[in-house]
């Protein structure tokens, strides 16, 4: 079995703040960690994280209470796991609904299924960010479908080289020299670790995955009217299977509950 050692430092803003909860909320849910490393990972550089909602929910508590105090309710119910999701517009990856939760992820692009025995339908939580806060807002959620490591990691490692065939034919080296540099530098990787429990693989996979959103992002940043209309679209179509692929990478990266027995 594959375990990422725990880091002497916060990983930082490098992962997203929902594949952070799902890490090291689950780790924490499991008594891998204790809630000091569940707050310096989840909360990283920001000042404070905080759960909203779960009194709404009929689960008790303060309207607003801290990470480890929302977190240590929704235990008491019987959570043992937490699993990422990051929608975009016509790809609701990592979401079973209802639609009023499904509409808060995607308006914030990224949101956590708490579940286990007894939490039943599940509760989502979606990140509400102001300044150097986040609330974490609790809404009734349903299970969800999930993404498979070995195939997201298939997907992702088909993508990639077919985006960059696609952009190469539309000379992404001119209108996005840093989209180029990006493809061309694949294998230089931030170093990520990840609480105990989640595989090795996962968060290679992870690191990856974000790789390819950034590659996707710069590609498709505004550059000021230098294409047509016709070769800005094309650039969208080539880039469209590599960010879906990318997304399925982070939800399978970020979902405990799909990652097989013993990895």
């Amino acid at each position: 079995m594959g375990v990422a050692p725990v880091p002497s430092a916060p990983v930082s803003t490098l992962l997203p703040d929902a594949l952070r909860l799902a890490w090291w909320g689950t780790a924490w849910l499991r008594g891998h960690v204790v809630a000091d490393h569940l707050i310096d990972e989840v909360v990283a550089d920001q000042a404070t994280h905080a759960v909203h909602g779960l009194r709404e929910l009929g689960l008790g508590g303060a309207e607003t209470e801290t990470l480890v105090g929302g977190l240590g309710r929704l235990r008491a119910e019987g959570a043992d796991t937490i699993g990422a999701a990051f929608p975009a517009e016509g790809l609701p990856i990592g979401l079973g609904g209802p639609p009023p939760f499904n509409a808060a992820a995607l308006d914030a692009g990224e949101a956590v299924v708490v579940s286990g025995p007894g939490v039943e339908p599940p509760i989502g939580l979606v990140p509400v960010v102001v300044g150097r806060a986040t609330t974490w807002v609790a809404q009734p959620a349903r299970r969800r479908p999930l993404v498979d490591l070995g195939e997201a990691d298939r997907g992702l490692r088909a993508a990639l080289p077919a985006a960059a065939d696609l952009l190469a034919r539309l000379d992404v080296a001119r209108w996005r020299p840093e989209a180029a540099d990006l493809l061309l530098n694949l294998r230089h990787r931030e170093r990520v670790a990840g609480p105990p429990g989640v595989p090795a693989r996962a968060v290679d996979l992870a690191v990856r995955g974000l790789q390819a959103l950034e590659i996707c992002d710069v590609a498709l940043e505004d550059d000021g009217g230098a294409v047509s209309l016709g070769e800005a679209q094309a650039r969208v179509e080539a880039l469209r299977p590599l960010a879906r692929a990318a997304r399925e990478a982070l939800v399978a990266a970020g979902s405990p509950e799909g990652w097989p027995p013993g990895d």
